[in-house]
């Protein structure tokens, strides 16, 4: 927490909003994570990592949002497209992207949403057929955080004619993979510091070693649980965010003068702060406590609506 507390004033606070005027990806902010070490919070330390958890990572990123929620949005694509193969991987392909994320010398984006599915991943389209000991994948994803600057994507996509979440499986898709398409990016209001990307899969040919796990059909697990494990960590960057904007207030109210005096000491504004300070509080309570029932492996089916609440109040 001290840590991404320092780099968020020191390096991201001068430069938020120039990285939404511009659009561009802050490189040097990245670059400062992986110096400290943030990019590998929830990789076990066999990989590389810290293994120091989803708690630790929502408290990064609730500080990177204070003053840029894009920035908090990088932290969050450090496991967002690496806790599939966390979760599902086989050792080989833990090894490979955990120490990649961990180390920083990669970045992944996190491919579900789909045009004609939208928030419905059970009934995507994508497909994946196999041919000898390749897969060959056909489909549309679309609102893919990271996708132009991703070194690699976690692409769900149907394995079979099995209709429903039965027939879904994961795979790591490095964008050199000739079949693979950056086919736009999205003109956003905000957050325009990290871009979002539609991404398209033409033939695309991947080995079948790059299946997740090595086994299909577990893709939509693997999806479910990674959107699980990270809905707390979505839920930071809205407590930070209102943190931010609370802090921005508060200065606001004590230089503005109305009858003869800073309009902080007026109690009609008072009581508007004391709203804000008591949602805060509620919302940090509910991510906190989200990303811990996270590390302690409570982040199944029957535990997701306590960490969809989290995300859903918070982001609110």
């Amino acid at each position: 927490q001290e840590t991404a507390r320092r780099i968020a004033k020191e390096k991201i606070a001068p430069r938020a909003a120039e990285m939404d005027e511009t659009g561009e990806y802050p490189h040097d902010i990245f670059a400062a994570f992986k110096e400290t070490g943030l990019t590998g919070l929830t990789i076990p330390r066999q990989y590389g990592g810290s293994g120091a958890g989803m708690f630790a990572l929502a408290l990064a990123v609730e500080e990177a949002a204070k003053y840029c929620c894009a920035s908090g949005l990088m932290l969050l694509l450090s496991a967002l497209p690496s806790q599939p193969v966390m979760i599902g991987g086989d050792e080989r392909q833990k090894k490979w992207i955990g120490e990649g994320i961990a180390s920083g010398d990669m970045k992944g984006a996190f491919c579900l949403t789909e045009p004609n599915v939208g928030s419905d991943p059970g009934n995507l389209e994508t497909r994946a057929a196999r041919d000898g000991d390749d897969y060959i994948i056909n489909g549309e994803k679309m609102y893919i955080s990271g996708g132009t600057v991703a070194d690699y994507v976690v692409c769900f996509a149907r394995t079979n004619g099995t209709p429903g979440p039965q027939g879904i499986s994961g795979f790591i898709v490095p964008p050199d993979t000739p079949g693979f398409r950056v086919a736009g990016q999205d003109r956003k209001m905000g957050v325009r510091g990290v871009p979002t990307a539609d991404i398209l899969f033409e033939d695309c040919r991947v080995p079948r070693e790059n299946l997740i796990g090595g086994v299909e059909g577990q893709g939509f697990n693997h999806a479910m649980m990674t959107l699980n494990s990270c809905r707390p960590v979505v839920g930071a960057r809205g407590l930070g965010l209102a943190e931010g904007a609370m802090s921005y207030a508060l200065e606001f109210a004590r230089q503005r003068k109305a009858f003869g005096k800073p309009i902080a000491e007026l109690q009609a504004i008072q009581f508007m702060f004391a709203d804000m300070a008591i949602q805060i509080e509620a919302a940090r309570m509910l991510v906190y406590q989200g990303a811990w029932r996270v590390d302690q492996g409570l982040f199944g089916r029957e535990h997701a609506v306590y960490l969809s609440i989290a995300k859903a109040h918070a982001t609110e």
